[in-house]
């Protein structure tokens, strides 16, 4: 099995509020998404380079524990150039492309890292336009060595925008456009981060949105308040009775009374081998949350 990351809470910080910058590494979230795009006035852009760059590598001198991650603007951008050749510089975790329509997105990206001969930097695409959730397949299969595509990331905002949806609770008319994410995320072994909640004061809604999500499948959310924060890594995290029942299941199949059997009964329930394998995982999923926490 591949080493696991917990990604349970993706928080967004905008690079223009120092304040949030010199927070973020206490509040709890498993990913800060250090952001130079939505969340920055075209006006502050260039200042706020400079914060995420000093803040990325005050987060790596301070020994945080999460993965960092920048969000830079688009190539089509005024800015898209300076933040990729900031981002490098900086050395987070990994860059974040917003707007990826097309697996040509990302490898224009890639050209610019190739040009000016950047080192290993892996890369998380948004999935957030109409055209790429027609084929979010090309997009997650997008390989390569040395910048390699490690996530996705649902930006529901931008996508309601674009195709004038309604972000209704359940989330109803998109419910399809994330599901074809995740299952192309799965072909090409990548983790996948769903969208935020943007009503903060409904806590109960996004407690409700958090666990539908998991229900999906997701790894994890991403989120804008650190109020969020908490809520979303309980419910990407699997609870007490979920670890004692995956402890019975992942090592039923060694015992040897049930040698070369694809099927046995766990407390009333059919368990075959995949099950074994998918206890196993969850049980590295827990072991990977008190490795970080410990931290």
């Amino acid at each position: 099995m591949t080493q696991i990351r917990p990604r349970r809470t993706a928080l967004y910080v905008p690079g223009s509020n120092q304040r949030a910058l010199d927070k973020a590494g206490t509040l709890g979230a498993d990913v800060l998404i250090l952001d130079l795009e939505d969340a920055v006035a075209p006006t502050e852009k260039d200042d706020a380079r400079r914060r995420v760059v000093e803040a990325a590598v005050g987060f790596r001198m301070s020994g945080f524990r999460g993965e960092v991650v920048i969000r830079c603007n688009g190539l089509d951008s005024p800015w898209g150039h300076a933040d990729l050749a900031a981002i490098v510089k900086a050395a987070p975790d990994a860059v974040l492309i917003p707007k990826v329509s097309l697996a040509a997105d990302i490898e224009r990206v890639r050209a610019v890292l190739r040009a000016t001969d950047a080192p290993r930097l892996p890369i998380w695409a948004m999935i957030e336009t109409p055209r790429a959730v027609l084929d979010p397949l090309a997009i997650a299969l997008s390989a390569d060595e040395h910048w390699p595509l490690a996530a996705l990331v649902l930006g529901l905002n931008d996508l309601a925008r674009e195709t004038r949806a309604r972000q209704v609770a359940g989330r109803a008319p998109m419910m399809a456009w994330m599901m074809a994410a995740l299952a192309a995320a799965r072909v090409a072994g990548l983790d996948i981060l769903d969208g935020v909640f943007n009503a903060i004061a409904d806590h109960e809604g996004f407690v409700s949105e958090c666990a539908a999500a998991r229900d999906c499948g997701f790894d994890g959310k991403t989120v804008i308040h650190p109020s969020q924060i908490a809520s979303c890594n309980a419910a990407f995290s699997p609870d007490a009775t979920e670890l004692a029942l995956a402890k019975r299941i992942a090592s039923v199949f060694d015992l040897p009374e049930h040698a070369g059997q694809g099927v046995v009964m766990v407390d009333g329930r059919m368990v075959e081998r995949l099950h074994a394998e998918m206890a196993r995982r969850t049980l590295a999923i827990a072991a990977a949350i008190t490795h970080r926490s410990a931290g």
